[in-house]
Parts: C-alpha cells; sequence; structure tokens
C-alpha cells in the first residue's frame, strides 16, 4: 500500500517526463498543424496523450487515497489496486504477448534493412502517392531507382502492410497479420517501437515507468526512421542519413545497432512482467 504522500509525486514526475513531447504535440494539434515525425506515435499508435500520463504502479500495488483510480479500467476500489480479475480476463494478451516477444528476443539481429520499408511504401509515387505530404530527396524517379536497386527484407508487417503494390513482390519475405513470431527480430526499427505499444497494451498491469522507457526508445528511433526516408525533411531540421550511399547505409546499421541494444532489455522486462502476470493467475 502506498500512501498519497509517496505515489502522488511519483505520479507527478511521470506526468512531466513525457509531457516535454505531449505538450507540442497538443499544441499542433490545437492549431491543426501536422508533424510527420512526433506525431507518429500519438496518430499510429492507439494510446491517447491523456493515457500516457497517467501514472499507475501496477499490478500488486495498493494506492491510498485515490478514487480517481478506483474508476478506472482494470482497478478495484476497496482496496485501489489493479484487481486479479481483470489480470485473469488478460490472459490471451499476456500469451499471446509472452510469445512474442520470447520469439523476437531469441532471434538474432539483423541489420541488412537500411531502413528501405520506407522507400518502398513511396514506390512509383506518381502512381500511388506518398503518406506524407513532404517531397521526396530524390525526386518520384530516384526514389524508384533506389528501391528497385536494394535487396528489400523487411520483416515486420506492420511496415510491410504499407508497401505500395509495386513494392510489395520486392520484398524477400512476406510476413503476414498472424505469423509475426515466426518473423520479427530485434534489429527491426518497427519492433523497437513497437515495445511502446506491448507496454502500453499491459497498462495498468505493469509500472508507468516501463511504459514511459519503451515511449522514449520509440521516439528516438522515429526519428532516425523517418531521417532515412526518402522524404527531404530539411525545413524540420532533420539532416538525412543518406542509405542509397555506403556512408548513409553504415551510419544507419551503427545507430540500428544502438537501438537494438537499448531496446533488448526492454523486451527483458516486458517478458518479466509477463511472466509474473501469468503467474500470478495461478498463485
Amino acid at each position: 500500500m502506498l500512501p498519497a504522500a509517496e505515489w502522488r509525486p511519483l505520479a507527478d514526475a511521470h506526468a512531466a517526463r513525457v509531457d516535454a513531447f505531449v505538450e507540442p504535440h497538443l499544441a499542433r494539434r490545437s492549431e491543426q498543424v501536422t508533424h510527420p515525425v512526433h506525431d507518429f506515435l500519438f496518430t499510429y499508435y492507439s494510446q491517447r496523450p491523456a493515457q500516457l500520463r497517467r501514472w499507475h504502479p501496477g499490478f500488486g500495488v495498493a494506492l491510498e487515497d485515490a478514487p480517481d483510480h478506483a474508476g478506472l479500467k482494470g482497478y478495484g476500489a476497496d482496496p485501489v489496486t489493479v484487481t486479479d480479475a481483470y489480470v485473469l480476463a488478460q490472459r490471451p494478451l499476456l500469451t499471446q504477448l509472452h510469445t512474442l516477444l520470447s520469439a523476437t528476443a531469441g532471434r538474432a539481429p539483423q541489420f541488412g534493412c537500411f531502413g528501405l520499408h520506407e522507400w518502398a511504401m513511396v514506390h512509383r509515387a506518381a502512381e500511388y502517392g506518398t503518406r506524407h505530404d513532404w517531397p521526396l530527396r530524390l525526386g518520384p524517379e530516384g526514389t524508384d531507382a533506389v528501391v528497385e536497386s536494394h535487396r528489400i527484407g523487411c520483416s515486420h508487417f506492420d511496415a510491410f502492410r504499407f508497401f505500395t503494390p509495386s513494392a510489395r513482390g520486392l520484398n524477400t519475405l512476406q510476413p503476414g497479420r498472424d505469423d509475426r513470431p515466426a518473423f520479427e527480430q530485434p534489429g527491426c526499427l518497427h519492433a523497437g517501437m513497437d515495445l511502446y505499444k506491448h507496454a502500453f497494451r499491459l497498462s495498468p498491469m505493469i509500472s508507468s515507468d516501463l511504459v514511459a522507457d519503451c515511449f522514449e526508445l520509440a521516439r528516438d528511433i522515429r526519428v532516425l526512421d523517418m531521417r532515412a526516408a526518402p522524404y527531404d525533411l530539411a525545413d524540420l531540421g532533420l539532416e538525412p542519413v543518406r542509405i542509397e550511399t555506403a556512408e548513409g547505409k553504415a551510419a544507419y546499421v551503427e545507430a540500428q545497432r544502438g537501438f537494438a541494444e537499448r531496446g533488448a532489455p526492454l523486451r527483458a522486462r516486458l517478458l518479466e512482467e509477463c511472466e509474473r502476470l501469468l503467474l500470478a493467475q495461478n498463485s
């Protein structure tokens, strides 16, 4: 049981931590201004800013004097804590995530994709259009030439599903919606960003500190993802990683390795939480 004098400062600190990213997003939204890089974590993923700001201690911790938490999904009112019944109801999710995270962690990271998934999403842009309203750095024809002259090996379904029809057959892998454990690998930038998705899906059963750690990783990965993309984002102050060159490939791989190293302990912590919550149902 955490007294209010202990948990409220923790909740305030969590909100302040994520507000550095949440508040600029909300300001842009109120002005109807979009950002192709920083809005992604709020538009692609389903967790709303208010949900990200809300602090949870995780299953097994009760809160004193917390009427607002008592009314939240997953909580009971006496005591104010995530209930055993809620954890039991989440067993299918816990099992699914444990399977995916275990398979991903057990696979050797691959660093040869060079971020070409974003390029494949705009292959033949003259015919299919682009996903963001920003010019292509090499123009449509130059972008197509990069896609067609490289080996594409995207292992992540949620990136692959946005390939243009002309690019889908160029991928050496054909990941599907239901076979993610057979394909996902820890070097993939999107697998690293998705640690945030897995974390917030486990809320409120896990601590919000872990969710925020995964959010910050996803935020930093997204910047690399778009710096290596075919768009010209110079007006946003983003220097491109020119993956069409040998120097750009080397820079991309170095950053990709760093993110894989940052993601490994977060994936391990999520796995531990899944195992803890699954075991709690049997105790």
